[in-house]
């Protein structure tokens, strides 16, 4: 108890497990005395889907057609002192074939055939850039807003934000076949933010929901033995909390195992695609990328704020040689699953209020790369973060819209450049949040996911 007569436990307890969204911020602000002005408006989005294409996607061969490109093939582009990781050669012409789809005639490579028939859903930006050409600063960046400092992720600033709709489901969930990433742990980190806001991390290469997750189930108790040991532990922890009612490392442990309970029953059934009927299972087609996309339609419609959804462990995107079968390869992983997930979205009446964003890190050069691993690649792209590209749907973004450019090679963003804070600011824009406003103090300072950058891109905003 506090000196207000106020049980420190069962108020948290009520405001980050039974959440259900902005409108408990005020009553969070009156409980804690915290100053939070992060919410600005209702916001169209309720959760966040983000499909990370890990290793960088090539903008040229995916949404950004180039024809100069083919007409420059195996001659030398006007560029001078663009910094790229390795060093690049002659004009790579795609060996894709682009044509246009829907109403808004937008232009999308034939390696995307289910998902090019959803681009009137789809706002495409041609003009993002980041920072470095390398995989772990640039997934830093996208992920945290830092390429370097330690800072939260997007998704555990969204979690301690807007909190979770399902108190027996984490906030933030991170979906990823065959282990973790370059960078491990660190891509969905809660950094400063109190530790129960991190991302939690759910291996998605096997099929049975038991094995997703270590030790979901006690082998060794019953579940009235269970509840009993977890009551009694329950007990100790609120007397513990309770003399140190500002630890906020302490109270993160407690929730976390407390959360690992609950899950037991609530996660087996959130990750188990074997329980949806098998026309949609179909409709969203094989392997652990198409399957994980189901699966994260599966956790936002129980209430789940953000989940991360990547396309492997070890950059299955980044073409350095032969981008002609590697990039068909991994998108013919996924394209079937991204079309089906925002069909599958908006025939449930769930596109609108779930924002769904599709990039890698960076993209890809137009020149062919020149040495990879001390022999010569094949044909392939080295990483280039002056200009890529990625989409978004549903969640209050204006489909069928492109925004920004590259040069006439692909190379550079020249109109309407967007950085990664600007994206970051966009995001929290279309979740109602005010990114100038939403903050924590740490270390006698206000932090902020978009530091003291950003802007929100309204043109692709509905």
């Amino acid at each position: 108890m506090n000196d207000h007569g106020i049980d420190l436990l069962s108020r948290r307890r009520f405001l980050r497990r039974n959440a259900l969204g902005i409108g408990l911020v005020g009553l969070s602000q009156i409980l804690t005395g915290k100053s939070f002005a992060g919410i600005h408006s209702p916001g169209k989005a309720k959760s966040v889907i983000q499909v990370f294409l890990n290793g960088g996607m090539s903008q040229v061969d995916t949404f950004d057609p180039k024809p100069e490109l083919t007409r420059m093939a195996g001659k030398k582009l006007p560029y001078d002192n663009l910094q790229t990781e390795r060093r690049t050669g002659v004009a790579l012409p795609s060996p894709f074939t682009f044509k246009q789809y829907g109403q808004s005639g937008i232009p999308v490579s034939d390696i995307f055939p289910h998902l090019a028939k959803c681009v009137d859903k789809m706002a495409v930006i041609r003009s993002m850039r980041a920072e470095l050409p390398s995989h772990e600063m640039s997934l830093m960046l996208m992920n945290s807003g830092s390429q370097r400092l330690v800072r939260p992720s997007l998704g555990a600033w969204l979690n301690w934000g807007m909190g979770s709709e399902n108190a027996n489901l984490p906030g933030y969930i991170a979906l990823c076949p065959g282990g973790m990433p370059v960078g491990g742990a660190n891509n969905w980190r809660s950094a400063f933010l109190p530790g129960v806001h991190q991302g939690t991390y759910v291996h998605t290469e096997g099929n049975d929901p038991q094995n997703l997750i270590a030790h979901i189930r006690n082998r060794r108790l019953s579940g009235q033995e269970q509840e009993r040991q977890f009551e009694f532990l329950r007990k100790l922890n609120k007397r513990h909390l309770q003399a140190r009612p500002e630890d906020m490392s302490l109270e993160a442990r407690i929730e976390s195992f407390e959360m690992a309970y609950r899950m037991q029953t609530e996660a087996t059934d959130a990750f188990d695609v074997g329980r949806e009927p098998k026309s949609i299972r179909e409709t969203y087609g094989k392997g652990p990328q198409n399957q994980q996309l189901l699966m994260a339609r599966r956790l936002v419609e129980r209430g789940v704020r953000f989940v991360q959804v990547w396309h492997g462990n070890s950059q299955p995107w980044d073409s350095h040689g032969n981008i002609k079968s590697a990039h068909r390869k991994v998108a013919n992983q996924c394209d079937q699953g991204l079309a089906a997930l925002i069909m599958d979205l908006e025939q449930r009446g769930m596109l609108d209020e779930t924002l769904i964003v599709c990039s890698g890190e960076f993209g890809r050069t137009p020149t062919v790369e020149l040495g990879i691993s001390g022999g010569g690649a094949t044909a392939g792209r080295d990483h280039n973060h002056w200009g890529f590209s990625l989409w978004m749907a549903g969640g209050g973004i204006k489909g069928g819209t492109v925004y920004g450019a590259t040069d006439d090679f692909g190379f550079k963003a020249v109109e309407n450049p967007v950085s990664i804070h600007d994206l970051h600011a966009t995001i929290l824009h279309l979740l109602g949040i005010n990114h100038k406003h939403f903050t924590y103090r740490y270390a006698g300072r206000d932090f902020r996911l978009t530091d003291v950058h950003g802007r929100v891109v309204k043109d692709v905003v509905a």
